[in-house]
């Protein structure tokens, strides 16, 4: 018999490379829910697809750039096409849970049409403050469409009958800034699979005839500081003359041209590697080989509080972290990272070299990394607190053990 059929929407990225809404599909699926996701399609992705037990429905992305006027579109556009496929998969029957994932926080009227005719219930997937985010990119609370966004915001929390929170600080925002009761906001922490992401044997290749290497894996927007490591690894090089260490950034994003033309305007095309997006083994092959990761998220009122994803990544490989004085990255990692001054570039230079030249202190961070991953972190320690959310609103029973299965991002 099949379980309650479970809807959950997302925007910014698709499955199965969203990392968090895949293991959360997985878990849906273990525990006997019938899942079926609306998203954007991949490269070569098709329209429609069965996945690990997953039914996808894609529409193509439409991104047209980074302007305020640009959001408003492609948000309008990925609505009403996220619309269409949601009626095309309810045909197969009514959903019990729609799960919206953000950003944007624009669904809850998809929400509100399901609950009307099905009487579907809502759960909100907050992964990002899109206040915030607009106020990082663009400045400014006082503006119409940052007033718009908290709009957003606060209706989509309003509206949902349960929302899940990344961490403490997002779950203290839906508490004091849109009035959710304590007990309809449960944290879900994005957490890494240990078995997954595990160190293996080093490539000597990669270093590119260089003593030391560090990473960075993630997306490349204004707001992740990319840049950062960019005039940090020049600072490195051409004023403390250091010329053994190699910089492999992997990922994509807004702003990756930007940073690439920095680079080659700096004249560090022999240090640092901008590879784009890659394949899972080649993320393994370098996590596998560096002695650093670096986490250069700017303070901001966006990043101060959000998780970083890839600072846990960095932790399940066994990398010391190098990153600047934020209150969720200090969360996350503990004593496993060193923390500098926010956006201060030289000083984050000297922290990488300074952590670099000390290999016990190394390899001590780089055990506490692993040891907090599997001890705390791991989504095997955050899937029962999701599961219960679904058996409260659905009065199904899971029975299920610990989901792995994932694939590394960048």
């Amino acid at each position: 018999m099949t379980g309650p059929r479970v809807l959950i929407i997302i925007q910014n990225l698709w499955v199965p490379f969203d990392r968090r809404v895949w293991l959360e599909c997985q878990a849906l699926v273990a525990a006997g829910y019938d899942v079926t996701v609306v998203c954007p399609k991949g490269p070569g992705d098709p329209s429609y697809d069965m996945i690990d037990g997953v039914t996808v429905h894609k529409y193509k992305a439409y991104a047209p750039g980074g302007s305020k006027v640009s959001f408003v579109w492609e948000y309008a556009y990925s609505f009403l096409m996220t619309l269409r496929l949601v009626f095309r998969a309810r045909k197969a029957g009514k959903f019990r849970v729609l799960q919206a994932c953000n950003p944007p926080d624009i669904f809850w009227p998809i929400a509100m049409l399901l609950r009307r005719l099905d009487g579907t219930r809502f759960v909100f997937d907050h992964h990002d403050l899109c206040p915030e985010l607009f106020q990082s990119r663009f400045g400014g609370t006082a503006s119409l469409p940052y007033k718009g966004l908290r709009f957003l915001e606060r209706t989509t929390h309003r509206q949902a009958d349960h929302v899940i929170s990344t961490n403490d600080s997002y779950r203290r925002i839906a508490i004091t800034r849109s009035g959710k009761a304590n007990h309809d906001v449960t944290v879900v922490r994005t957490g890494p699979d240990p078995d997954k992401l595990l160190r293996g044997a080093a490539d000597e290749s990669l270093r590119r005839g260089h003593r030391y290497l560090v990473t960075y894996i993630g997306v490349m927007g204004p707001q992740d500081g990319v840049d950062i490591v960019v005039r940090a690894a020049d600072h490195i090089v051409n004023t403390l003359g250091r010329t053994d260490i190699a910089f492999t950034l992997m990922g994509g994003g807004d702003s990756y041209d930007d940073v690439v033309a920095l680079r080659d305007e700096l004249g560090l095309g022999e240090y640092v590697e901008f590879t784009g997006r890659v394949p899972d083994e080649t993320v393994r092959a370098v996590m596998s080989t560096a002695d650093a990761g670096l986490s250069p998220d700017p303070k901001n009122p966006l990043n101060d509080v959000s998780t970083m994803n890839k600072t846990m990544e960095y932790m399940a490989f066994e990398l010391p972290v190098v990153a600047f004085d934020l209150v969720e990255t200090k969360v996350s990692a503990g004593a496993a990272a060193v923390y500098v001054e926010p956006n201060d570039v030289a000083k984050y230079g000297e922290a990488i070299v300074d952590l670099l030249d000390d290999e016990v202190r190394r390899r001590r961070m780089a055990k506490l990394g692993r040891e907090r991953v599997e001890q705390v972190l791991a989504w095997k320690h955050q899937q029962k607190a999701y599961l219960e959310v679904y058996d409260q609103l659905t009065g199904h029973v899971s029975h299920v053990g610990v989901v792995t299965g994932v694939r590394t991002g960048s």
